[in-house]
């Protein structure tokens, strides 16, 4: 599981794709964790709709879990919810 923090911006889509791209060919499957993700811009986005195809590519699963309201809506207004399937809640998060 990869836990993401704070923005995913155009200056910091390249740390996620260094921690998330190595794990791809090894994972069948790969979780987001986006409980402290608080801002996601286009470029974002992008990277985002990168790994999906990359983890698809390899065989493994991308899943994302525990989006905010903020983040949720995003996708659902770009229609990317649908790209990435089911989201899941962490059943270990504390509500």
């Amino acid at each position: 599981m990869v836990e993401c923090h704070g923005r995913l911006t155009s200056s910091t889509t390249s740390i996620l794709q260094g921690e998330v791209k190595p794990l791809l060919p090894q994972n069948k499957h790969v979780i987001l964790d986006l409980t402290h993700l608080w801002q996601v811009d286009s470029m974002g986005l992008g990277t985002l709709i990168a790994l999906y195809v990359s983890a698809k590519g390899a065989g493994c699963r991308l899943e994302l879990i525990n989006l905010s309201k903020k983040v949720r809506e995003l996708l659902g207004m770009t229609n990317l919810l649908s790209v990435f399937g089911v989201f899941a809640e962490d059943p270990h998060r504390m509500p």
